[in-house]
């Protein structure tokens, strides 16, 4: 018997709300979004004249916590969303409700309250900058989070023992139509030699998926008296950070050097792999990774897709590839030396998760009992108050 769908639950520290959430991952199809939607369970009794909301946050990260002593702000809201969940506002409960939905608040009770996010378009993916050995707090970049928490209106501030936040990751899959495969050639006229060099690369695609092999094949018209004694063929992740400063950080995630022989006056034509990994580049700060969940690995960022029109600089951070073919050629006499030429190129490639087959993660029909829950423990930061200490303190603010 197939197990039942897998629901994610975390829970406030005093526990009186927990959230729930079908997935983690919210696919951006280019054109739509698709919805967040969960459930709340709440404790009425312990909210007296309080409300509970529930917010979608898209937040830009781009320096360390700890620095936040001196009075700059690391965090940018770049979009934020909030539904009153309790008492329930009529506009903003969901018109229809999912099927997980449905059977969830069957299996909590009535204390269960529905939520739905329509997310906009023009939002960026899930990114984050990998930090070096000696970073601490949380990495820069992009990322989600639903946050459910009682209060008397939006504006009060959020207490963490009656909070609760759950990370989720907005990503794109590989399209389904693709472009033509790249290709890219160039002609290098040497001194002393009467005619060229002539190099041509392409690629067998324009999308591969991680951890897969680029095939890169290599075309050279060698009508010098020059020899080419090497070929490299590199991959470049540029990563682009529109937000705020306009940098760009490139970072060379895959490098391979072959040894070759194509001799003056001749012809060569060969097809050679590189597989860009995260597992060869773990050390390398400012490297643009998936967004990560807690206790989940990830990989080299994804390739950003953009719909035509779409304002780059509300994305964020822009995350786009290429491979590098570059020749190393001899510069003749008796020394044979070698030089790492003008003779290259260079070819965008789309790096990307293949869509799967069925995104949905209930294909089957099925009861509330079937429901699986994996329930999150909040751990305590290093320097965090418990619950007990930060009511404490509050309790000597008010009096």
């Amino acid at each position: 018997m197939a197990e039942g769908p897998k629901v994610y639950k975390k829970t406030c520290p005093n526990g009186k709300l927990s959230i729930y959430l079908g997935k983690r991952d919210f696919v951006d199809r280019v054109e739509d979004v698709e919805p967040v939607d969960g459930i709340v369970l709440i404790d009425p009794e312990y909210l007296k004249d309080r409300k509970v909301y529930v917010t979608l946050t898209c937040a830009f990260r781009y320096g360390r916590d700890d620095l936040d002593v001196i009075g700059l702000t690391f965090r940018k809201d770049l979009y934020v969303l909030a539904i009153q969940l309790f008492p329930p506002v009529p506009d903003q409960a969901p018109k229809t409700l999912t099927p997980l939905q449905e059977k969830l608040m069957k299996k909590l009770g009535e204390n269960a309250y529905p939520f739905t996010f329509e997310m906009a378009t023009n939002l960026p993916c899930s990114v984050t900058l990998q930090p070096g050995p000696d970073d601490a707090g949380k990495s820069c970049g992009v990322d989600f989070e639903v946050k459910t928490f009682c209060a008397e209106n939006l504006e009060e501030k959020i207490h963490k023992r009656n909070s609760v936040r759950l990370v989720i990751r907005k990503v794109q899959f590989a399209p389904e139509k693709t472009g033509p495969a790249p290709k890219a050639e160039t002609t290098r006229q040497f001194m002393m030699s009467d005619k060229p060099l002539h190099l041509e690369a392409s690629l067998d695609k324009e999308v591969y998926y991680h951890g897969d092999p680029i095939g890169v094949n290599v075309n050279i018209n060698n009508t010098t008296n020059k020899i080419v004694k090497k070929i490299k063929i590199s991959v470049e992740q540029i990563t682009d950070v529109v937000l705020y400063s306009l940098d760009k950080y490139t970072k060379v995630v895959c490098s391979e050097e072959f040894v070759e022989n194509v001799a003056a006056n001749s012809t060569f034509s060969k097809s050679y792999t590189v597989t860009p990994t995260l597992d060869k580049n773990r050390q390398k700060r400012g490297l643009a990774l998936d967004g990560k969940l807690k206790h989940e690995d990830t990989n080299l960022a994804s390739t950003t897709v953009l719909r035509p029109g779409m304002d780059k600089e509300v994305l964020g951070i822009l995350v786009s590839y290429k491979v590098k073919v570059n020749l190393m050629v001899s510069r003749g006499g008796i020394l044979g030396d070698l030089t790492s030429s003008d003779v290259g190129v260079e070819l965008p490639v789309v790096l990307m998760h293949p869509k799967p087959a069925d995104n949905s993660p209930f294909p089957f029909i099925f009861s509330a009992e079937d429901i699986v829950i994996e329930e999150f423990a909040r751990q305590k930061l290093k320097g965090e108050k418990d619950d007990e200490e930060e009511k404490e303190e509050e309790d000597k603010g008010e009096s």
